[in-house]
């Protein structure tokens, strides 16, 4: 009798113990471990995702600079001290401290927020319509209310004068919600609430303005306007928060749109508008 291979007596059925014949070209079938090592990795992967992108997100340098330290306990305080039916008083006057803007409860005296940008300096501030308006040594105006920074603004060549001024006179508040810039070159006016620039008022050629000679007057500014060949009366410009005093103007509103962005309907000329030199 012939002597058979091994492979042919004991795995040539499909019994107990053996392995059924596959068709060729068929894979064997993985097993349960070898698909679990493989979507481990992608478990992990998905798991990990959403804490590491916060860690990106936080990461990232803030826009223009600013660090604004808000201190929620000193809130807290002024909060329990002040009756429900009151207002809550205004923050006192901003204190520059080194190249920090800082906020102070007038009552209490507890710090209520901090404010830098990284490599800056501020030059002046004014507290006006709950927002601390500043500006900074680059030409950076911004303005918060405590708990963020609203809006930033760069006045145009300020490398030219500002190094020199240092500021003073620069930020003037013109009531109604308005802020003028006075810079040499020209006055430019913007809505503290969202920082739209509202108009711009040009100095008279040859001429400049000068920002610490300002005078306020009742609702208007005053403006010191320096020429060398000019009479006394071309010398002062009078503005409001709608713009250069004349007769006969038609000035453009200052107030937000209703809803849908429409300009309110009583406002003849609600297009910005750029005043012409005089």
């Amino acid at each position: 009798m012939a002597a058979q291979p091994v492979g042919a007596t004991e795995g040539g059925d499909s019994g107990e113990g053996g392995e059924a014949p596959r068709a060729p070209g068929v894979a064997a079938p993985k097993s349960a471990a070898a698909t679990r090592s493989r979507l481990l990795p992608t478990l992990l992967a998905l798991l990990l995702a959403p804490p590491l992108l916060a860690i990106a997100h936080h990461a990232r340098p803030a826009p223009y600079g600013d660090h604004l330290t808000v201190h929620p306990a000193a809130h807290a305080r002024v909060g329990h001290a002040t009756a429900p039916e009151q207002p809550q008083p205004p923050p006192t006057p901003l204190r520059r401290r080194g190249a920090a803007i800082e906020a102070h409860h007038p009552v209490t005296g507890a710090p209520l927020w901090r404010y830098t940008r990284e490599g800056r300096r501020p030059l002046t501030s004014l507290h006006a319509r709950g927002e601390a308006i500043t500006l900074w040594d680059d030409g950076m105006v911004t303005a918060t209310d405590g708990r963020s920074v609203r809006w930033h603004r760069t006045l145009p060549a300020a490398g030219e004068w500002l190094p020199a001024h240092g500021g003073t006179g620069v930020l003037r508040y013109l009531g109604r919600g308005m802020l003028a810039v006075v810079t040499p070159h020209r006055v430019a006016a913007y809505r503290i609430a969202d920082g739209d620039l509202r108009w711009v008022l040009p100095a008279r050629e040859g001429c400049a303005f000068e920002p610490a000679r300002a005078v306020r007057h009742g609702k208007s500014l005053l403006l010191a306007q320096p020429c060398t060949h000019a009479a006394w009366t071309a010398q002062v410009i009078a503005v409001d928060d709608l713009g250069r005093i004349t007769p006969h103007r038609r000035p453009l509103g200052n107030e937000v749109g209703e809803e849908g962005g429409e300009p309110r309907p009583e406002h003849v000329n609600p297009e910005k508008v750029v005043a012409r030199p005089r």
